[in-house]
């Protein structure tokens, strides 16, 4: 069974492979948008990743799930992670107070 400082390490690794997730109509980072609501890990290092999108409905959706998987499979491949889940959740409502700064400051929005 993994240790909680395994567990935090590896949800590191993932949120930073998740930085490279780029929202295709906005140009930022899923992570920096504030679209990741969580990670979970279970014992054997499976990965659930719990996040939303800005609109229900989003065209894009299944785009940007593919894009999840397929930003950690290099974790996968390293035998870091195992299977990988996106699940997608509405509750609660994406806003832009959940934004970073840096994503404010990309989309030229005030801080």
């Amino acid at each position: 069974m993994p240790t909680e400082e395994e567990r935090n390490e590896t949800k590191e690794r993932v949120m930073a492979q998740l930085e490279e997730v780029i929202d295709p109509e906005l140009g930022v980072d899923i992570v920096n948008l504030g679209l990741v609501y969580g990670i979970e890990l279970d014992d054997e290092f499976n990965v659930t990743v719990e996040m939303t999108l800005t609109t229900m409905g989003c065209p894009l959706a299944g785009t940007i799930q593919a894009d999840v998987k397929r930003a950690l499979s290099e974790l996968q491949e390293l035998g870091e992670i195992g299977k990988v889940d996106v699940n997608i959740v509405w509750s609660p409502p994406w806003s832009k107070d959940r934004m970073s700064r840096y994503a404010k400051i990309a989309l030229g929005l005030p801080d």
